[in-house]
């Protein structure tokens, strides 16, 4: 099967199946064009095993491994959504590349992409896809997401995809002014996701909705 053919995807992975998620979607209040026009092209169940293919374009999470999950569609565009709320978006960091669904979407919309993973072998699957899709503005790094990548700080954005108690000081900081940072926060069963907009006055702090995500973990494996 040539790479094409594999992205259009057959059945359960089709244009028309992709439709009916984007309309769901839209339903849900995701309004932002260019994001359901991503959603709508991507090939999501590239980002899964095999196995879990029929299922890639329902509107659930699904496990990719090592207690790790691809996000739900309806929070990857909701998030997505939110970071670019307030105008174009030229350099985002995100924490937790995962399978590299969420970098993948960003990618097609904002000039760069800066994403970190703790967990090797998802790393280099996801890198893997990148190069397949031909994303080459995203950059990765094999690291604890917690302490951001300061190298290449500040970010217009940034966007975790995994819940830790608070947000790290270290990832508030490698914020512009001005800039936007979406994160779930909290412990399992109780999690909120917030945006958090940096000015030169402080943080300020806007609660979006209840979420569940897997947990932000300190270290590397």
């Amino acid at each position: 099967m040539s790479t094409n053919t594999r992205h259009r995807g057959i059945g359960m992975t089709s244009q028309r199946t992709r439709e009916r998620l984007v309309k769901r979607l839209h339903q849900q209040g995701i309004s932002h064009p260019e994001v359901l026009d991503v959603i709508r092209t991507l090939p999501r169940h590239i980002f899964v095993d095999e196995a879990l293919a029929s299922r890639s374009y329902e509107d659930t999470a699904l496990p990719i491994g090592y207690s790790q999950t691809i996000s739900q569609p309806y929070v990857v565009a909701k998030m997505t959504q939110e970071l670019l709320e307030s105008g174009p978006v030229n350099k985002v960091l995100e924490v937790g590349t995962g399978s590299g669904y969420q970098a993948a979407v960003l990618a097609k919309l904002v000039s760069q992409v800066f994403t970190v993973e703790r967990i090797r072998p998802l790393l280099n699957a996801a890198r893997q896809r990148f190069s397949e899709l031909r994303l080459y503005n995203i950059k990765s790094d094999y690291s604890d997401g917690s302490w951001g990548w300061d190298e290449h700080a500040p970010f217009d954005a940034i966007i975790a995809t995994a819940a830790p108690a608070d947000i790290p000081q270290a990832l508030l900081e490698q914020l512009v002014d001005g800039g936007r940072l979406i994160a779930p926060v909290g412990t399992a069963g109780s999690q909120e996701l917030l945006l958090v907009t940096r000015s030169n006055s402080g943080f300020e702090t806007r609660l979006l909705e209840k979420v569940s995500f897997v947990p932000m973990l300190e270290g590397i494996q």
